[in-house]
C-alpha cells in the first residue's frame, strides 16, 4: 500500500515548550524570519502536509499543497470540501497508508505541522527527522505544548529523545532573537 517515503515534523517553540498561546494564537516573538523561510523551503519539497483543524501553514504555496487535516469529526475518511487537495482523517477510523492513497498524493516526504495532538500521533506513527527551533527568550506560560505532556519536568527534546530520535548539531537561525534550530533524526 503506498505511504510516504519519510515523515519530518516542523514546530517552534518557545523556551517553556510552547507553540501558542491558550486561544491557538502563535505570538509574534515565534515567528522568525529565518525559521519561516526553512519550513517553507521544507513544504515546497514535501509531497504531501498534515495537521489538526487549527494549523496552517499559510504562505504563497499553500492553496496547491495536498494536505491531511486530522479530525475527529467524521469516522474515517471524507473530502475537505474548503479546501482544495486536501482530505479529512480521522486516524482511529483510516490508516496513513489508506489517507495516502485516497488522497491521491504520488510517493514523497510527508510533513507534520502541527498542532500538539497531531505531533503526538505522529510520535507513535514514527517520524524519520523532527526540526525543532527554538526561541530562547520567549515564554508562553498557560501555552499550548508542541507534544502532550510537555511541563516543567518534561522537555521536548525528552520527548523525542524517548522516542528513538537523535539530536543532530544546533544552528542559529537568528542571533538577536535567539532562535535556534534542531534536527532530530531516528
Amino acid at each position: 500500500m503506498p505511504g510516504p517515503s519519510s515523515i519530518a515534523g516542523y514546530a517552534i517553540v518557545s523556551a517553556d515548550g510552547m507553540l501558542a498561546d491558550a486561544n491557538r494564537r502563535i505570538p509574534d516573538s515565534l515567528k522568525i524570519e529565518a525559521d519561516q523561510k526553512f519550513f517553507h523551503n521544507a513544504l515546497d519539497r514535501a509531497a504531501a502536509v498534515v495537521h489538526g483543524r487549527h494549523s496552517h501553514e499559510g504562505g504563497p504555496g499553500a492553496a496547491r499543497r495536498h494536505r491531511l487535516i486530522v479530525t475527529r469529526r467524521i469516522a474515517a475518511l471524507s473530502p475537505d470540501t474548503r479546501h482544495p487537495n486536501s482530505l479529512l482523517w480521522n486516524p482511529k477510523g483510516a490508516s496513513l497508508e489508506e489517507a495516502w492513497a485516497l488522497l491521491g498524493v504520488p510517493a514523497g516526504p510527508l510533513a507534520v505541522i502541527g498542532g500538539p495532538d497531531v505531533y503526538g500521533l505522529f510520535l507513535d506513527i514514527g517520524y524519520d527527522k523532527f526540526h525543532l527551533s527554538r526561541v530562547a527568550g520567549v515564554r508562553i506560560p498557560g501555552g499550548r505544548p508542541v507534544f502532550p505532556g510537555i511541563g516543567p519536568r518534561r522537555s521536548p527534546e525528552d520527548v523525542l529523545a524517548n522516542h528513538g530520535l537523535k539530536p543532530g548539531a544546533e544552528r542559529v537561525l537568528d542571533q538577536a532573537a535567539g532562535a535556534t534550530l534542531v534536527s532530530w533524526r531516528r
